[in-house]
C-alpha cells in the first residue's frame, strides 16, 4: 500500500486536485509521480540496472511499458541503428553547452512568449539537452531525463512536428510522467533530422499552462529549427 506523505492544507488540497484532473487516487498519482522521478534520477547509471528497474515499474502499473502505446512508446524508432548512428555521429551527446545553441533556445523563449525551451537529442534510453533554459536547477546541471519523461520521443518517432495545445487531454500524453506532475501543459517541437532523414531529436518549447499555439508560432520555430539542424549536420545538399 503506498503511503502519502502529508503536506500542509494546501498542498494536500492541490494533490487532490490534480490527481482528479486525471482520474486517480491520490495515492496512485504520488506512486506513478515517483516513479517517473525514480527513472529520472537514475538515467545516467548502469543502463541494464535502469532497464530492470523500468521493466519492474511496468509491471506493477506505475510506467506504460513499450507495448502500451504511450511512453517510451517507439522502441524500433529509437533503437534504430541508422538514426543512433546519425546522432553519435554529431559529436553532441554530453558535450558542454555552446552559444550558438544557447541563442537559438533562447530566441524560442522570446519569439514564443514561453517560459521553458531546449534542443533536445532523443537516444534509446534518455534524453540529453544540448541547451536548455527556463527548468530547475537541478535539471539544467544534470540537462537529461529518462526516455520515460520525454515528450521529443514523439516527435523523433514521427519525423513530423508536434504541437500540443493541452497535453492533460492529449489522447497520447495525458498520463505522461511530465503531463501528470505538471512539468507540462504545452508542447510545440520542432524535428532536427539529417540529411537521409534521421531524427536524433527536436527544437521544443513548452508552457505548465495551455495555450494555443498560432500558425506564425509554428513557422517560428521551424525557422529556428532550421538554424540548429544547419548547425549540426551542415547546409543541406
Amino acid at each position: 500500500m503506498t503511503k502519502v506523505p502529508k503536506f500542509d492544507e494546501r498542498l494536500d488540497r492541490a494533490l487532490e486536485r490534480v490527481a482528479s484532473k486525471v482520474d486517480e487516487r491520490v495515492s496512485d498519482f504520488v506512486a506513478r509521480a515517483v516513479a517517473a522521478r525514480i527513472l529520472d534520477t537514475l538515467a545516467d547509471e548502469d543502463e541494464r540496472d535502469v532497464r530492470a528497474l523500468r521493466e519492474h515499474m511496468a509491471s506493477l502499473g506505475l510506467i506504460a511499458s513499450a507495448g502500451d502505446g504511450e511512453i517510451n512508446a517507439f522502441p524500433t524508432v529509437l533503437s534504430d541503428p541508422a538514426r543512433l548512428r546519425a546522432l553519435h555521429q554529431t559529436g553532441l551527446l554530453d558535450s558542454p553547452r555552446e552559444d550558438t545553441y544557447d541563442r537559438i533556445v533562447l530566441m524560442a523563449t522570446h519569439a514564443l512568449a514561453v517560459p521553458t525551451a531546449a534542443v533536445s537529442l532523443v537516444e534509446e534510453h534518455r534524453q540529453f539537452f544540448k541547451s536548455i533554459v527556463g527548468v530547475d536547477s537541478e535539471t539544467a546541471e544534470k540537462r537529461q531525463t529518462s526516455i520515460e519523461r520525454s515528450v521529443c520521443q514523439y516527435a523523433v518517432a514521427s519525423g513530423e512536428p508536434l504541437i500540443v495545445e493541452d497535453a492533460r487531454v492529449h489522447p497520447q500524453l495525458s498520463n505522461h510522467p511530465a503531463v501528470v506532475d505538471n512539468t507540462l501543459a504545452a508542447y510545440a517541437g520542432i524535428p532536427l533530422s539529417d540529411n537521409d532523414g534521421n531524427t536524433i531529436g527536436t527544437l521544443c518549447v513548452w508552457d505548465t499552462k495551455p495555450r494555443q499555439w498560432t500558425p506564425g508560432h509554428v513557422l517560428t520555430l521551424i525557422d529556428l529549427a532550421a538554424l540548429a539542424k544547419e548547425r549540426i549536420f551542415g547546409p543541406e545538399e
